[in-house]
Parts: C-alpha cells; sequence; structure tokens
C-alpha cells in the first residue's frame, strides 16, 4: 500500500532554538578546551620557551583564552 504525500505522521523539523547541535560541535568544543589546556602546560614544562617563545607569560592568557571558547561553546550545546 502507497502512501500519500499528505500523511498523518508529518515530520516536523526543528526551528532555531530547538535544532539539535550538528555533528562536528561536541569534537569542536572539546577540541578547543583541550587544546588550551595542552598550551598551558606545554608552557609550564618548558618553562616558557614553547609555544610561543616571543610571548613570554602571555602564553598562559592564550592558553586561557582558547579554552575559553570551548567554555563559551557549552553554552549552545544541545
Amino acid at each position: 500500500m502507497a502512501r500519500s504525500k499528505n500523511s498523518s505522521a508529518v515530520t516536523e523539523q526543528r526551528s532555531g532554538a530547538d535544532a539539535p547541535n550538528p555533528v562536528w560541535f561536541k569534537p569542536v568544543m572539546f577540541g578547543f578546551m583541550l587544546l588550551g589546556l595542552a598550551w598551558i602546560i606545554v608552557f609550564y614544562l618548558s618553562q616558557g620557551a614553547f609555544p610561543v617563545p616571543a610571548l613570554g607569560s602571555w602564553n598562559i592568557l592564550v592558553g586561557f583564552g582558547i579554552a575559553f571558547v570551548g567554555f563559551l561553546m557549552t553554552t549552545r550545546w544541545r
């Protein structure tokens, strides 16, 4: 038996605020948090020689900034 186009089981598409996140969202979110943590750990373990020696102690702020982007993404996670 063929279904007609006007069946009673209409699939609703979620709009804007109710839509689920894309597949890439969660890995990118956790990736930013882990990258920021790794940046800070590398800075401390290398005693300031890495990841960017010219930045000096600003490397800590860069690491926290990268991790903060990941934490901001958690507010949009569904």
